[in-house]
């Protein structure tokens, strides 16, 4: 069993998702302890407490210590990953409901399906755009066109809009294997097979189904793209957004569109949410809104993240730095990246990953430079 301090580095849910999905993917029975320790409320959460559910039915493991504001968690795997049609709601972690964030349980179990042999269904209910967490238009426009470059297919569709406090929301997934017939002998995943002490049964790194990625030069920026988004409110209000949001980008000389949409919620929200393509990279920004915040101040913090982040020249923004770093540790070969912050969410993932032996992450604070490389345990 592999024990995971919980409060080591930022001490926040990443460490649990990390350790979760890499516990369903490789087999390993894990021990987090002090869970979420950084947080001002620590323990498991909604989404956290969703989170390991979810990853135990994938693999049916054995479970203590899954309750509300749990800080002990003991995770057993009893089997591979298996495909299948799931349906995970955080609204039913906590009685009376709750929005938390859908993309944190979509990133506990996304990966551990994709390199499952089949396909799967995955039906997402909460809060799919909340603070604290990536949104689920970040996910659908950012990670998952860059996840799509390393190998991963997943198609995803946004059935419902979920704000804070109420939820609600609901995401759609199509998840694929990478390709068919990458399992390694006796019908187990190459990383479990990787993990064993069994001379003669780790597969090589030919046969993971994960691609590495280089995004150390992100190119000339081709174009902003945008949508301004509400629900259960005035249509002026996404106009509003989008012609703001437009003015101070035009305004710098750049190429924008903004799309107003009027979408289907339980509850009144908004946000404005900005693409940045870059000629080889992605990133992404949000602006979310809050009672008495003008429509336009929304749209002024989605503008300047984006503006503050384009001065770096980097290539990835801070929030798929540390995203990228499970999939290129999963992935066959290596993968280097620049970024334009390295996040304690950063080190703190890296950390983790080390733990289970798949890879070794370098991380040069100086350059902002990020290198994944996969250890090949073949004997």
């Amino acid at each position: 069993m592999i024990d995971i301090d919980g409060s080591y580095g930022e001490g926040g849910g990443q460490i649990l998702r990390t350790s979760l999905s890499l516990s369903a993917i490789t087999g390993h029975p894990i021990r987090i302890n002090n869970i979420r320790a950084g947080r001002d409320k620590p323990g498991l959460a909604a989404q956290h407490l969703t989170s390991v559910r979810a990853a135990a039915i994938i693999c049916r493991a054995k479970v203590r210590g899954d309750a509300m504001g749990s800080m002990t968690l003991e995770f057993i795997p009893g089997s591979a990953v298996q495909v299948g049609n799931y349906t995970f709601d955080v609204s039913e972690a906590r009685q009376g409901g709750s929005a938390g964030a859908v993309a944190m349980v979509l990133q506990t179990v996304l990966l551990p399906l994709v390199l499952a042999n089949g396909n799967s269904q995955v039906m997402l209910r909460g809060g799919t755009h909340v603070n604290y967490s990536p949104s689920m238009t970040y996910i659908q426009e950012v990670y998952l066109p860059i996840l799509h470059r390393m190998g991963v297919q997943v198609a995803m569709q946004i059935n419902a809009w979920g704000w804070y406090p109420q939820g609600g929301g609901e995401v759609e997934l199509s998840v694929s294997s990478g390709k068919p017939g990458t399992a390694c002998a006796k019908g187990d995943s190459w990383v479990q097979l990787a993990l064993r002490d069994k001379p003669g049964t780790a597969c090589a790194k030919s046969d993971r189904n994960l691609n590495g990625i280089n995004l150390l030069k992100r190119g000339d920026l081709q174009q902003v793209r945008g949508l301004a988004v509400v629900t259960q409110l005035p249509s002026h209000i996404p106009q509003r957004m989008a012609s703001r949001a437009e003015n101070i980008l035009r305004e710098e000389q750049l190429k924008v569109k903004v799309q107003p949409i009027h979408a289907k919620g339980v509850a009144p929200g908004a946000g404005l949410f900005l693409t940045a393509e870059y000629e080889n990279s992605l990133a992404g920004f949000t602006g979310l809104g809050r009672i008495g915040l003008p429509a336009e101040k929304v749209a002024e913090v989605a503008c300047e993240e984006f503006l503050n982040f384009h001065e770096t020249g980097a290539p990835v923004d801070e929030h798929l730095g540390d995203q990228l770093l499970l999939p290129a540790a999963l992935a066959s070969t290596r993968s280097e990246y620049r970024v334009a912050v390295v996040s304690n969410h950063l080190t703190t993932n890296a950390s983790i990953i080390e733990l289970f032996g798949l890879a070794k992450v370098t991380v040069d604070e100086e350059e902002k430079r990020v290198v994944v490389e996969p250890l090949d345990r073949k004997k």
